[in-house]
C-alpha cells in the first residue's frame, strides 16, 4: 500500500518530512514501552520514569499534529497524489500514537501497584508477552523502513501470537478458583489488555506495508470463531 508513497519521497519534501515524522513517532513509542516496562520490572522509579515518559507521550501527539500538516499540504499541491497512501500514512500515525497511550497505560500500572508480581502462573507469562512485544517493535520498524512484504507479515503472526497470549492470561485470571488479591488481579489484567493493545496497533502498522486501505483496523477472525477479533484494535 504504501510502496507508491515511499517511492515518491525524493520528489516532495513534505511527503519525506511527514515519513520521517512517523519513524519518530514510532521510535518514541518504543522508547516509552522500554522506560514503562523498566518501572514494571524494578529497574527504575516510577518517580524517575512520570515525567520523561509524559513528555515523550506530548512530543509523539505534536508529530502527529505536524505529520497530518504535511499529508494536506502534499495532497494540496499534488492533485495526482497518491490518496490511498496519504490516507493509510496518517492512519498508522494513529496508531502509533496510541501504543504511545498504552505505554503510558503500562507505567500506570507499575507507578500504582504496589505489590509484587509473585504469582509464577501470571508473572511468567506476561514477562515472555513482554519479551515478544519488545521484538515487534524491532520487527515492525524494519518492515516499515524497508517496505519489506515478508517482514510486516512476520511481525503480523508475532502479533497475533501476542493476543493469543495476552486473551490467555485473562481468561485464566477468571477462571482461576485459587486466592488472587484484588489489587494483584487487577494489575495483571491491565498488564495483559495493555499488552494486546500495543500488539494489535503495531500490527496494523505491518498491515499498511502492503495491504489495502479498508484492511486497516480489522483482524481475520479466529478459526473456529464466527467473531471478529480486533475490529476495532481499541476494543481489544
Amino acid at each position: 500500500m504504501l510502496g507508491q508513497l515511499i517511492a515518491a519521497l525524493k520528489s516532495d519534501n513534505k511527503l519525506d518530512q511527514a515519513f520521517s515524522q512517523f519513524g519518530e513517532m514510532l521510535a518514541a513509542a518504543q522508547w516509552m514501552f522500554g522506560e514503562a516496562n523498566d518501572v514494571i520490572c524494578g529497574k527504575k522509579s516510577g518517580d524517575d520514569v512520570q515525567d520523561p515518559i509524559y513528555n515523550k507521550d506530548q512530543e509523539i501527539n505534536t508529530l502527529l499534529r505536524s505529520l497530518r500538516g504535511n499529508i494536506l499540504t502534499h495532497l494540496t499541491v499534488n492533485p495526482v497524489a497518491d490518496i490511498p497512501g496519504c490516507l493509510a500514512l496518517m492512519s498508522i500515525a494513529k496508531d502509533a500514537e496510541r501504543i504511545g497511550d498504552y505505554c503510558k497505560n503500562v507505567f500506570e500500572v507499575g507507578r500504582y501497584y504496589e505489590g509484587d508480581y509473585e504469582i509464577d502462573r501470571y508473572h511468567q507469562p506476561l514477562e515472555d508477552i513482554r519479551e515478544q512485544a519488545s521484538v515487534l517493535f524491532e520487527d515492525v520498524i524494519k518492515a516499515f523502513t524497508e517496505s519489506s512484504t515478508k517482514q510486516a507479515k512476520s511481525a503480523i503472526k508475532a502479533a497475533d501470537r501476542i493476543r493469543g497470549e495476552c486473551d490467555a492470561v485473562e481468561e485464566t485470571l477468571l477462571l482461576d478458583r485459587r486466592t488472587v488479591e484484588t489489587h494483584a488481579a487487577v494489575a495483571y489484567s491491565l498488564l495483559a489488555r495493555h499488552y494486546k493493545r500495543v500488539a494489535s496497533h503495531l500490527a496494523n502498522i505491518a498491515t499498511a506495508v502492503f495491504g489495502r486501505i479498508e484492511d486497516l483496523d480489522f483482524r481475520k477472525p479466529k478459526k473456529n470463531s464466527s467473531e471478529e477479533q480486533g475490529k476495532d484494535s481499541d476494543a481489544g
